[in-house]
């Protein structure tokens, strides 16, 4: 999994809350889109992954993102390298 995936998905996981950072419309779609229940209307999700802000009502303290240490991360890349994943 490429860097930007691995960012991506920690925003998601780390910054969101589905009952406040989400939302879903109904509205047009593109015509070639075949996921949709009625040719030419879908539906559309939000997602906010920010970092939320005090303004927002975040009030709680943010915890530093963990780190592995340079041994943890070489011995990780070794096992990948060995498993063929790397």
């Amino acid at each position: 999994m490429c860097t930007t995936h691995v960012k991506f998905f920690f925003g998601i996981g780390a910054n969101t809350d589905p009952a406040r950072d989400c939302i879903i419309t109904r509205g047009p779609a593109d015509v070639l889109d075949h996921a949709t229940t009625t040719p030419g209307v879908g539906s559309k999700l939000g997602i906010d992954a920010t970092k939320k802000l005090p303004g927002e009502g975040i009030t709680r303290p943010w915890p530093p993102v963990v780190r592995m240490s340079p041994e943890i991360k070489i011995r990780i890349d070794q096992l990948l390298r060995d498993l063929g994943l790397k």
